[in-house]
């Protein structure tokens, strides 16, 4: 199946299945997006308005390259699509521990994985400087709940198959 759009033609899509999103840490792993997009948001908002009121210009305190990734991560990457998180509300109000969703993306959605995953791994490594950001890096098991997650995307756009949250995939293991 293709869609075609204006700007560019026809785009062949690719069908990618996530099995066994976990929905408690999927709902953690939100919670630490939204602080970091909030702070992100603050430096934002202080780079675009007046000097601090100590009459200091904040875009000098902050590295370059973390203001690309706040501009990057801000205005290029959302998201689920409102199918999905309509599908993962409705498993955390049922108590569900988790969902399988379906995408249907382009194959450059490998190459946008990819780029995501260094970027919040690059948030991270601020975070975990305590220089630039409050926000506290990601906790391992969400490192490793996003890792998978993307790669889900990078493997099944070059055509290999779904595998299950790891968790899952240890209860029922291939046989």
């Amino acid at each position: 199946m293709t869609d075609t759009s204006p700007q560019s033609g026809p785009v062949d899509l690719v069908t990618v299945r996530v099995f066994g999103l976990p929905l408690p840490i999927h709902a953690r792993a939100q919670e630490h997006t939204d602080a970091l997009r909030r702070e992100f948001q603050l430096i934002a908002e202080q780079l675009h308005g007046e000097h601090a009121e100590d009459g200091t210009d904040p875009s000098t305190s902050v590295p370059p390259r973390l203001l690309k990734l706040i501009e990057t991560l801000g205005q290029q990457y959302s998201g689920f699509t409102l199918e999905q998180e309509d599908r993962i509300d409705a498993g955390i109000a049922a108590g569900e521990p988790s969902v399988d969703l379906e995408f249907r993306v382009p194959a450059s959605a490998a190459q946008a994985a990819l780029a995501l995953g260094e970027m919040l791994d690059e948030a991270d490594a601020y975070c975990r400087e305590g220089r630039h950001l409050l926000t506290l890096a990601t906790p391992p098991d969400l490192v490793a709940y996003r890792r998978w997650y993307l790669d889900e995307f990078i493997r099944q756009t070059a055509g290999e198959a779904p595998r299950p949250w790891p968790a899952l995939r240890s209860l029922n293991p291939p046989g």
